[in-house]
C-alpha cells in the first residue's frame, strides 16, 4: 500500500491560514473532528502543521491566551512531506526518524492532499495483521 490508498477517498482536506488565531484553530480542529491541519501562508504555500498537541503544549500548558496568539507562533514549521506514491513503510520510517506523528501529502499536480497520521498507519497495519491471522486460522482449523 501507499499514501494514495489512504487519501484517495477523503472528501475534505483540512487547512488553516497562518494568520488564524489559536482559538480559531482549536475550534476548527474540534468542529472537524481532526487532530491536525495543514497551515498555509498568504501566498498559498504550505508552511506548517498545527495539531491539538501544539495547542495544549504551547498554549494551554503555558497559560497563554489563544485569542491573541496566531497559528504561525505554535505550528510545527517545515513539515515533512510525502507524495501519494510513497509507501506506508517509508512513511513510518520518516515519522520515526523525525519524531513526528503527521506527514503532509503533496501531489506535484494537485498540491496539498491532506495529512496522514501515525493512527492512519496503525489502522492499516492492524487490519493487515488481522487478515493474516484470519487466513492462518482458516488454514490451521478448516471448517468441516
Amino acid at each position: 500500500m501507499n499514501v494514495a490508498d489512504l487519501v484517495a477517498f477523503r472528501e475534505e482536506v483540512y487547512s488553516l491560514p497562518d494568520s488564524a488565531t489559536v482559538h480559531d484553530a482549536a475550534r476548527f480542529l474540534r468542529d472537524k473532528g481532526v487532530r491536525s491541519a495543514g497551515v498555509f501562508d498568504s501566498a498559498g504555500n504550505l508552511v506548517g502543521v498545527v495539531s491539538q498537541s501544539d495547542v495544549s503544549d504551547k498554549v494551554a500548558a503555558e497559560n497563554k491566551c489563544p485569542a491573541w496568539m496566531r497559528v504561525a507562533e505554535i505550528m510545527s514549521k517545515n513539515p515533512v512531506t510525502v507524495s501519494p506514491q510513497t509507501s506506508l513503510e517509508e512513511c513510518a520510517r520518516l515519522m520515526d526518524r523525525h519524531g513526528i506523528f503527521h506527514l503532509a501529502v503533496v501531489d506535484p499536480e494537485k498540491g496539498f492532499r491532506g495529512l496522514i497520521s501515525v493512527q492512519d498507519l496503525l489502522k492499516v497495519i492492524a487490519s493487515d495483521h488481522k487478515a493474516r491471522a484470519d487466513m492462518l486460522e482458516a488454514y490451521m482449523f478448516p471448517q468441516r
